[in-house]
């Protein structure tokens, strides 16, 4: 692929104790392709250890523009996800938002 109108961003939080996925990782990442002009999130996955809670990570941030900041999504987590992952999922979405607002912009 060579679009650099897209960009892949990944944010990293410590994940509790006695999760599935802290036996295999330490920390919980969550990674993005953000379209550069608009902010969009085109896609994102994160280290979750079931398919199916990627899968919902995915569904649930796709379409966000970070451009309007990361309330949103924040509030998305907190309304639609309820597990012991949630603090360390906003974190590290947090530290991808982080990440994003040093890009480079692309204005000419």
């Amino acid at each position: 692929m060579n679009n650099e109108n897209i960009v892949f961003i990944a944010g990293h939080a410590r994940l509790p104790e006695g999760m599935a996925a802290q036996s295999m990782f330490q920390t919980l990442t969550v990674t993005a392709e953000i379209e550069r002009q608009y902010g969009v999130i085109l896609q994102c996955s994160c280290t979750l250890a079931t398919d199916h809670g990627r899968d919902f990570i995915n569904q649930m941030f796709r379409g966000y523009s970070l451009k309007n900041g990361i309330d949103a999504p924040i509030r998305a987590i907190h309304s639609n996800y309820s597990g012991k992952a949630k603090n360390a999922i906003i974190a590290a979405l947090k530290d991808l938002y982080s990440q994003y607002t040093t890009l480079p912009t692309t204005d000419s």
